[in-house]
């Protein structure tokens, strides 16, 4: 795998622990290149749509600081945080003594912002078509919490809109290691 070459030559960590980042829009297709990577390298996952959500779409990533890079930093080996909130019917259980692996994988929608950057070994981009994440976004989330089809498109458009400041601002593109092509098989591109 051509990952393994490229984390190898990654010096960077935090502690004993490389991070690697997978950034991209909502819908690219992050998720599941995190699961993949995270089953080949025994990773935990850090998922940003834990300490974001619909009413907090910017202003969480301090939390992401405080609860997971500055924990790490300090030698913990097992993390502890609140989850937020998507709907008002999503009430997930707060994750408890999540093992510190030496590879954690960070996944989502601003993984690469500046903020995090310091804290980060190795990013990865993946690079979908607008018209393709909204699709699978709305599939995604198309009936949740019982908001009608045309309110789930517009927050989603509104949220591509909100990503789009931060692709603007940080360029996560540019900035990544590796960028993938979110409409093929990462197994061939890695």
């Amino acid at each position: 795998m051509i990952l393994e070459q490229l984390l190898d030559e990654t010096s960077s960590k935090i502690g004993k622990t490389l991070f690697v980042a997978i950034d991209g829009h909502g819908g690219s297709g992050k998720s599941t290149l995190a699961e993949m990577l995270g089953k080949h390298f025994n990773a935990e996952i850090i998922h940003t749509d834990d300490f974001a959500g619909w009413d907090n779409p910017e202003n969480w990533w301090p939390l992401v600081i405080e609860r997971v890079f500055e924990p790490i930093k300090k030698g913990a080996t097992t993390l502890n945080y609140p989850r937020s909130k998507w709907w008002e019917t999503h009430d997930p259980e707060a994750v408890i003594k999540q093992p510190v692996t030496n590879v954690m994988i960070l996944e989502g929608v601003s993984a690469l912002r500046k903020e995090f950057r310091p804290y980060i070994s190795f990013g990865i981009f993946v690079d979908t078509p607008f018209e393709i994440c909204l699709k699978r976004g709305f599939e995604r989330d198309n009936g949740q919490d019982g908001k009608p089809d045309d309110e789930v498109k517009r927050m989603w458009r509104d949220w591509y809109e909100k990503e789009e400041i931060y692709m603007t601002r940080d360029n996560p593109r540019d900035f990544a290691n590796l960028v993938i092509n979110g409409t093929k098989s990462f197994e061939e591109q890695l």
